[in-house]
Formats: structure tokens, C-alpha cells, sequence
């Protein structure tokens, strides 16, 4: 093997793996997200222990990454390809960490089944996930125009979550024996929206890496 087919490969095994990390923080989200909707601490209680995943998960691609940088000083796209990869990887461990804080509302609120108000959360998440999903799938496919798009569907999220925020506040004003769940349910949420926020950063590192231009899309 030439010495630019092994760098080729060890370019496609870090995108192979990054692209892992994503579909198990995804996963992660979606689990936290069920644990809070069914009032499930046993599922809360697994995502928890799972960061410890993402994180190592982290640390491997970030180290494989500056290797690269140190040994083979590579330039312009290939460059851009292993500075994608460093920012993506972040951007998916803050994800998980938002995964495993929704976890952890769950353990705090002590649930037995689902809580009540739930109001336009499960909505929320639906399209964060949706978000999510369709950012890696950009990145996947290099697609930089669908990576914009990234813009109007983290709109929606931060509609979306306004929407959550004012229910329940409403609520909480109405029925003072709500306020705990109801805090928590808006704490749940702004993890949710900022999910929404690293999903369009992946946009973001998508244009980057195909363009060489940076692009704000949350402005």
C-alpha cells in the first residue's frame, strides 16, 4: 500500500468511526427522550452509564486525528477533512451530554410513569432528532445544500421550544403543585433546543469541509 492509500484509509476509518459515535448518540437521545416521556429511571439509569461511551469515543478520534496532523502534515481538503472530524466529534459529545442530563431529570423527578404536563416536548423532540439525523446524513454525503437547510429546521426548534417554555410557565401559574415537574420539563427542553444548536453546527463543519468556507447558520 502507497503511502497515500494508507492515508486515504486512515481518513475513511475516522469518518467511519465518527459516523458510529453519531448513530450511538442518536440512539442515546432517543433513549433519554423515551426514558422522560414513560417515566422509565431504569432506561434513565442506562444512558447515564453510557456517556462514559461517547466520551472514550471522543477521546479516540480526537488522538487518531492530531496523529495525523503531526505525522503526515497534511494539506488543503485533507486538512479540512481531519478538522471537520475534531469539530464534529465535539459537537456530538455535547449531544450526548445533553442526552445524559435529560437522563439524569428523570432520576431527579422520581418518576413512576409519565409526566404530566408533558406539553409540546414530545414534538420538540421529534423534530430534533429529525434534525439530527438529517445533519449527519449531510455530512455523510457531502452535501452542502442540504446542510443549509439545517437553518430553517432549527427555527422551528427554537419556536418550538418558546412554545414549551410559555405552556408551561402557564401551567406552573395555574397549579402551584406542578412547579417542580414543570421546571424540570423546561430544563428538559433547553437541552433539547440546544441539541437542535450542535446539529446545525454540524451544517456548519459540512459546508467547511466541502466549501472552505465558514458559514453562521444560527445567526
Amino acid at each position: 500500500m502507497t503511502t497515500r492509500s494508507a492515508f486515504d484509509e486512515q481518513i475513511a476509518a475516522l469518518q467511519r468511526d465518527l459516523l458510529r459515535m453519531g448513530v450511538f448518540v442518536n440512539e442515546s437521545i432517543e433513549r433519554a427522550l423515551q426514558a422522560l416521556q414513560q417515566g422509565d429511571r431504569k432506561l434513565a439509569e442506562e444512558v447515564i452509564e453510557g456517556d462514559e461511551v461517547a466520551d472514550r469515543m471522543l477521546i479516540d478520534i480526537q488522538q487518531r486525528c492530531l496523529q495525523l496532523v503531526a505525522l503526515q502534515q497534511p494539506l488543503a481538503r485533507d486538512l479540512r477533512s481531519i478538522a471537520t472530524v475534531l469539530k464534529i466529534v465535539t459537537d456530538l459529545e455535547r449531544m450526548a451530554d445533553h442526552a445524559t442530563d435529560i437522563a439524569r431529570i428523570v432520576r431527579r423527578l422520581g418518576l413512576s410513569g409519565p409526566p404530566r404536563p408533558l406539553a409540546d416536548i414530545p414534538r420538540l423532540a421529534q423534530r430534533v432528532q429529525e434534525m439530527n439525523r438529517e445533519a449527519l446524513e449531510a455530512w455523510v454525503s457531502g452535501d452542502s445544500e442540504r446542510a443549509r437547510r439545517m437553518t430553517a429546521v432549527d427555527d422551528e426548534i427554537d419556536r418550538l421550544y418558546r412554545q414549551v417554555f410559555d405552556e408551561l410557565l402557564q401551567v406552573m401559574q395555574t397549579d402551584p403543585k406542578s412547579v417542580r415537574t414543570a421546571t424540570y420539563l423546561i430544563l428538559a427542553a433547553h437541552h433539547l433546543e440546544r441539541i437542535g444548536d450542535h446539529a446545525t453546527n454540524l451544517g456548519e463543519w459540512t459546508i467547511f469541509q466541502e466549501t472552505g468556507e465558514l458559514e453562521d447558520l444560527n445567526a
